[in-house]
């Protein structure tokens, strides 16, 4: 499928290339369908869910790189999972701001999306939904990224 816009991103990913289109042939072939924007820092491609057109994962540009963000919708069922992160991974998600939602529902727009309130190293985490999960693409973090998704498309 020629897309142009597709073919522009894979020319700023670089090094993340090859992993970059094994996770989109990966997320095609399971059904997901692929959305690109354009945004400030160059592209922001999406995979939607078939069934729920809900988005699961996002490739963004960063100036450090390029960055997946995933919306897992089924964490409560493999949060285990988290506790095999490598620990730079890790950081990232501790790091990741606070869901002011699930601290105080008053504190947020109300039509913010609840954040994940979850378990990893036997500590509680309230994260908001679009910072908990952005790990950067890189060599260390893309077995870990890709299980992440076969966890949320198989569950």
């Amino acid at each position: 499928m020629a897309d142009k816009n597709y073919d522009e991103f894979l020319e700023i990913t670089g090094a993340s290339r090859s992993f970059v289109e094994d996770i989109n042939d990966f997320l095609l072939d399971s059904g997901c369908k692929r959305e690109i924007k354009t945004a400030k820092s160059g592209f922001a491609v999406s995979y939607l869910l078939q069934d729920t057109k809900k988005t699961l994962a996002t490739f963004v540009c960063r100036k450090t790189g390029i960055k997946i963000r995933i919306f897992p919708q089924r964490l409560n069922e493999y949060v285990e999972f988290l506790d095999t992160l490598p620990v730079k991974m890790k950081k990232e998600i501790v790091k990741a701001s606070v869901c002011k939602r699930l601290v105080n529902p008053d504190d947020c727009n109300p039509k913010c999306v609840m954040g994940y309130d979850f378990i990893m190293d036997k500590k509680r985490y309230q994260r908001c939904r679009y910072m908990a999960f952005m790990p950067s693409v890189n060599e260390e973090s893309i077995p870990y990224i890709k299980k992440f998704l076969q966890n949320e498309l198989m569950h």
